[in-house]
């Protein structure tokens, strides 16, 4: 199956990598806006180097776009009606209308279309996922390095979006209130946000985004009826601490114990962490989107996903821009 990828940047270059590592696909073509790129892509001698986008289509089925997010609507709409399948590196689009719309767009041609919201095959997650069972409240931490790249929209879409979409996918209830706060730093848009989303059933979460800051940190703590669950993206490893009542110190497992003036209260934290494959999730989701091209294997992110969590966004952004100093 023949692969275009539009836009060689630092992630464009990790896709190309990888895709050439992955038999079912052959990256045929490649093309990016400015041309030093594509000058110092030339070692590929057997991937075609487009001097327009129009020119990557005609050679290719499957299309990749890894370019700046203003970019995608239009992109994207050009390679669906000319009847190729799309990945789209998150998020979709910069509104939830466009997003839609290539939704529909994408039904009229037949093609499939996923959207890169790559933290869903951490293998981290994953395997928390197996652990997480109706969470009461969720705390999500994602802190980076300062790079210019990316600050042509806010912290919320950049980075924050990553985890609404892992919220979204963790917990199976309709957002009831969403409250939010955020600063621009450095940049015009928000640099550092927060987020509170209280869930219908329940469930509360409280978002941490922050783009000038001193180290890289992606967290998510998941806290549910005897149980929380720590997940380090970051450096994939899931820890799960388990609160067992004990009636004795007998029956002390190998747990700390958490003493009550009655003893027969106590209660045991037993810690457990399970076995993390070590995977490359951006390689795992080209290898679902070829299953999910070629056969009934379902879509892991569909553009319809993708506009639930841009609807979070432009509501976290609608709090907060008028908050930022112009």
């Amino acid at each position: 199956m023949n692969v275009g990828i539009v836009g060689l940047g630092h992630l464009g270059r990790i896709h190309l990598k990888l895709l050439v590592e992955i038999p079912d696909f052959k990256v045929k073509a490649i093309y990016d806006i400015d041309k030093n790129v594509m000058d110092k892509m030339s070692y590929q001698n057997d991937i075609m180097l487009c001097d327009t986008y129009d020119e990557l289509l005609q050679l290719c089925d499957v299309v990749l776009i890894i370019t700046p997010t203003p970019t995608h609507f239009e992109l994207a709409s050009k390679a669906i009606k000319s009847g190729k399948h799309v990945f789209i590196e998150k998020p979709a689009t910069d509104n939830p209308d466009d997003t839609k719309t290539l939704s529909s767009l994408a039904k009229e041609a037949g093609v499939i279309v996923q959207v890169g919201h790559v933290e869903r095959f951490n293998p981290a997650y994953t395997a928390a996922k197996a652990f997480i069972n109706n969470p009461l409240h969720i705390e999500i931490e994602r802190l980076a390095c300062y790079n210019e790249r990316g600050t042509d929209v806010s912290v919320v879409l950049d980075l924050m979006i990553h985890d609404i979409d892992l919220l979204l996918n963790t917990i199976k209830s309709k957002i009831k209130k969403i409250y939010a706060t955020g600063s621009s730093i450095v940049s015009k848009t928000a640099d550092v946000a927060f987020a509170r989303i209280e869930f219908e059933n329940g469930c509360v979460a409280n978002l941490k985004a922050n783009r000038i800051a001193l180290t890289n940190v992606r967290k998510m703590s998941v806290f549910q009826k005897n149980t929380f669950i720590d997940i380090d993206l970051l450096n994939k490893i899931t820890t799960v601490r388990e609160i067992k009542a004990v009636t004795s110190t007998s029956s002390i497992n190998k747990g700390i114990v958490l003493e009550s003036s009655n003893p027969s209260q106590n209660f045991e934290i037993i810690q457990n962490q399970p076995i993390i494959n070590p995977i490359n999730a951006i390689k795992t989701e080209l290898e679902c989107f070829y299953k999910s091209i070629t056969s009934d294997f379902p879509l892991a992110v569909s553009l319809s996903d993708a506009e639930i969590a841009l609807k979070v966004v432009s509501e976290i952004e609608l709090q907060i821009n008028p908050q930022i100093r112009k």
